[in-house]
């Protein structure tokens, strides 16, 4: 088997507190000058993509602002301490806690939402970079997911640019020789979780590059992370437990319900 090219993990210092309007590529070219090269990976987190982008909204309170965010409810749970978690798909098709509405570390009376076009903030932010500083490098924009049967959150990939997001070794054969037939890693998940490891959540460190997978790296049109999200006619999970119980449970009444009245309408 051939050998890997060791993975490095390194996050990128020198970026300052993002502002409405900031310009991303120029902010960060300037923090990575000379540090990069070619078949590099930025994994850039979506709050400073947000509040460049301006996605701040006044909202006295988060929870309508979840609302306007919303287009599907999967599930909903009252916590012990009496706060209620909303498990939804948001406009982008992720399924999530409180449809990425953040509002740690944003101005009083203000929440933050998620970018317009993660993937076009992605490729925006790719491009300009290998235009500026002459590298091809990809770009991942991360955001902090929780997980379905696990405890706990990792960082996602919920943008891409310029890098693949899945690798697909269907057709190939494992080290016994067998085929592969639905083996297809999450390339782009991997790279947001392992430079979370080096970001922090506290550290003020939003960029991390990851070097190692050049080989993930291409053009800027390459699919992004949208493509990740399971279309619906595919998901065997689209409600929670207590939701999929109720509706086949009104469902079910109302057919009895027809059912009576139909006999009695004959009589």
């Amino acid at each position: 088997m051939p050998s890997r090219t060791p993975l490095t993990v390194w996050p990128l210092e020198g970026i300052p507190e993002i502002e409405d309007g900031a310009d991303l590529v120029s902010v960060i070219a300037e923090a990575a000058a000379g540090r990069l090269q070619d078949g590099d990976i930025l994994v850039v987190t979506s709050k400073i993509v947000s509040k460049a982008e301006g996605r701040f909204v006044v909202a006295d309170d988060r929870e309508d602002a979840i609302t306007a965010e919303t287009v599907r409810v999967v599930a909903s749970r009252r916590t012990p301490s009496g706060f209620t978690t909303r498990i939804v798909e948001n406009r982008l098709g992720m399924v999530s806690a409180a449809a990425g509405v953040d509002a740690s570390n944003t101005p009083e009376g203000t929440v933050l939402l998620l970018p317009v076009d993660p993937d076009a903030s992605a490729r925006a932010i790719a491009g300009g970079l290998r235009e500026r500083l002459g590298v091809d490098v990809g770009v991942i924009v991360s955001d902090t997911l929780g997980r379905a049967w696990r405890e706990g959150q990792t960082d996602h990939a919920i943008g891409a640019g310029g890098v693949l997001v899945f690798e697909d070794l269907r057709g190939a054969t494992d080290a016994e020789g067998r085929p592969l037939v639905v083996t297809m890693p999450c390339v782009g998940d991997e790279l947001a979780a392992a430079a979370d490891l080096v970001k922090g959540k506290a550290a003020r460190l939003p960029v991390a590059v990851v070097r190692g997978r050049a080989d993930l790296v291409g053009p800027l049109d390459l699919p992004g992370a949208r493509s990740i999200v399971r279309p619906l006619e595919r998901d065997m999970f689209r409600l929670g437990a207590d939701e999929a119980y109720a509706d086949g449970f009104a469902a079910g009444a109302a057919s009895l319900s027809s059912s009576e009245g139909g006999v009695g309408s004959a009589d």
